[in-house]
């Protein structure tokens, strides 16, 4: 029980971390970080479960005023702009993403990873992500779609990153990658 909860914590922190890389926002006003493969991340290795639950505890800390989101934002407020869609669809989607590198288990490690990523870490978070620009921004469905096209390219570097790492840490420490436990 001790080691779930340090892992979750220690997940939680790795998101916070990866939002020091510096941010580069969009004329959307969505900004690109580093943070969405933290999220893949807490999927591939925790699994469902625990990877969802470590998103909520960085969205609990960042609720609490902490400044964590790339560019130091954090507070109530980041739930009433423009990426509140994404920050709602980030534990469904490293849930997402641990569930399908679980149901994968006869899939090499590298293959699934990235597959679930792809799905859970791009897909799912664009589907709240997309609805809350409708609402935020006052824009159309077809403008919020589109407007995410920028994003695609790094989100798809993101997920071969965080499948080369699942693969790796798999690798080295087989026991260490709960989503395949």
């Amino acid at each position: 029980m001790e080691r779930q909860i340090t892992l979750i914590a220690l997940f939680a922190a790795l998101i916070a971390v990866l939002g020091l890389v510096p941010k580069f926002t969009l004329a959307s006003g969505i900004p690109i970080t580093a943070q969405g493969m933290g999220i893949m991340l807490c999927g591939t290795v925790l699994g469902a479960r625990r990877g969802a639950l470590a998103v909520l505890l960085f969205l609990g800390l960042v609720a609490l005023g902490l400044p964590l989101l790339a560019g130091g934002r954090g507070g109530l407020g980041v739930f009433a702009g423009p990426t509140v869609g994404f920050l709602i669809g980030w534990p469904i989607a490293a849930f997402v993403t641990g569930w399908i590198t679980g149901q994968m288990r006869n899939t090499p490690v590298f293959l699934a990873a990235l597959i679930a990523s792809i799905i859970g870490g791009i897909l799912v978070p664009y589907i709240p992500g997309i609805l809350g620009m409708t609402a935020m921004l006052d824009m159309s469905l077809t403008q919020a779609t589109v407007s995410m096209a920028p994003f695609i390219p790094g989100d798809l570097i993101k997920a071969g990153l965080a499948a080369a790492l699942t693969a790796s840490l798999y690798k080295a420490r087989p026991a260490s990658v709960l989503s395949r436990a």
